[in-house]
């Protein structure tokens, strides 16, 4: 499988290279882009996809650079009709535009989170939500103390994904001042701290149980594991817009109603 990775020098565009270069699921970097490209990378990775000659040869486009690329690579994807798992966070709701359009002509895969136990973790909050339609429900996510975005985009993705299945429900980004927590609202806790990879912790509690549901991740290599797995899935797939739950669900093609990420 042959790859062109976009955001080729950054920190998970290296885990990448790194993974590919040990045979992972038999991926190749066939090409590298990367507006920070400089010195000698320069001579072998492109700064910007319109100095790309030809895309023959590419089988899928992996993308872990910066969201503010999202048009430039959604054009160069439909344009030269390969799929494209796009692994970045923090777009925009025109962007997210971008990327469903794109969708329709080609197989898109997009994940705020690229781990398949986050993708686990999920579906199981989200069928402990619905036994139990009663329950307080609190989300509490870790991650290191460089780390800007508050909630992540993960514990976004868990609690979206909750209020699919719990009627009424309401997010409360880091609870402080008075009064009592509602029946209705699903409560999300941001700690950041040290080197901290990310863990995300879902608590579903009622007034004689509890249930924890906990994902922790590791290494960083985690998630490029997951991106290479998601180019490999998107070369079965037909044109439309996936996630990691058509991963572990047999490639389930994602509906206009799934959550936003």
């Amino acid at each position: 499988m042959n790859i062109l990775l976009n955001g080729y020098c950054g920190y998970m565009g290296r885990e990448v290279v790194k993974l590919c270069h040990s045979g992972f699921r038999c991926a190749h970097i066939a090409l590298g882009v990367d507006v920070n490209a400089k010195g000698d990378e320069a001579d072998t990775v492109l700064c910007r996809f319109e100095d790309i000659g030809a895309a023959a040869g590419i089988d899928c486009i992996i993308d872990f650079s910066h969201h503010s690329c999202t048009e430039s690579l959604m054009d160069f994807a439909v344009s030269n009709n390969i799929p494209t798992v796009v692994a970045t966070t923090g777009h925009t709701e025109e962007e997210l535009l971008v990327i469903e359009e794109a969708a329709k002509h080609i197989p898109v895969f997009h994940s705020g989170n690229m781990s398949l136990g986050i993708a686990l973790l999920i579906e199981l909050a989200k069928k402990t939500a619905e036994a139990m339609p009663e329950a307080d429900i609190e989300i509490i996510e870790r991650h290191h103390n460089r780390k800007i975005d508050a909630p992540s985009g993960t514990a976004l993705m868990i609690a979206n994904a909750i209020c699919e299945v719990k009627e009424g429900a309401t997010l409360n980004m880091g609870r402080a001042g008075h009064g009592k927590r509602t029946p209705e609202e699903i409560g999300i806790h941001s700690v950041r701290m040290g080197n901290i990879v990310g863990i995300h912790e879902v608590i579903v509690g009622t007034n004689n149980q509890t249930i924890t549901l906990k994902h922790e991740a590791h290494d960083r290599a985690l998630f490029a594991e997951g991106a290479i797995a998601a180019a490999s899935f998107l070369l079965g797939c037909d044109v439309g817009l996936y996630d990691m739950n058509s991963l572990i669900t047999g490639g389930a093609k994602k509906t206009e109603e799934a959550t936003s990420i």
